[in-house]
């Protein structure tokens, strides 16, 4: 279900947040439409953090990789990553409103980012929303082999040790089916969201002024 936001009306990110305890969120028809809908999926995409599949190839890819990842480094580089055109996305729905709108999210620490360097060059990331005990996917990216996966790890690492309980990925790819995606019914999605909206997480649980070491982020698989 969508519905179509005029492009004059004003969306502040305290409606934002309330569309996302509602269980709506925006999106553009395309970078160029200054129009934003608001979404509404019949089924919902998420990843149950306890049952999160990390293959053994990627395991071994995040304790041996020579990348650096990095939390709410550039939030800039990053939403570009994501509205540029991706394997089977040729277009982008990330218009100059949603990023206004998430930069304003990330400058009061509701937005976050995921991101994966080789050295200086930002290879993957990926961003979403925190809200109470739940995590909003928004978008992510890759221009390296498993860059984005990488960033994805680490996100649920971190989400684990936080004590968060919902992650919304609001459509199953084949991509995140990888990782145990599944779709939900509105209602049984209500149900989980009003659950995470109770209490607080802590997405700093794990260091953010650091890299964190490939053993130490598969520990936190092991603890949960």
């Amino acid at each position: 279900m969508a519905s179509r936001e005029s492009a004059l009306i004003d969306i502040t990110p305290e409606v934002l947040l309330k569309a996302y305890s509602c269980g709506i969120f925006p999106m553009a028809e395309s970078a160029d439409d200054p129009a934003l809908y608001w979404i509404e999926p019949e089924r919902r995409g998420i990843i149950p953090l306890d049952r999160f599949h990390l293959p053994s190839r990627l395991a071994r890819t995040v304790r041996s990789t020579p990348f650096s990842v990095f939390i709410d480094r550039d939030f800039e580089a990053v939403i570009d990553g994501c509205a540029q055109p991706q394997p089977g996305r040729a277009r982008t729905w990330i218009n100059e409103r949603i990023r206004k709108l998430y930069r304003k999210l990330y400058e009061r620490g509701d937005c976050h980012t995921v991101e994966v360097y080789d050295g200086d060059n930002l290879i993957g990331g990926l961003y979403g929303v925190s809200l109470g005990r739940a995590f909003f996917g928004e978008s992510m990216f890759h221009r390296v082999r498993d860059a984005s996966k990488i960033a994805l790890v680490h996100l649920v690492a971190r989400l684990k040790a936080g004590h968060y309980r919902l992650l919304d990925t609001q459509f199953v790819t084949d991509h995140l089916r990888i990782f145990g995606a599944v779709e939900v019914t509105r209602p049984a999605y209500h149900k989980l969201l009003d659950a995470a909206l109770v209490g607080e997480a802590n997405f700093s649980a794990l260091p953010l002024d650091r890299p964190i070491s490939g053993d130490a982020l598969l520990a936190q698989f092991a603890l949960n």
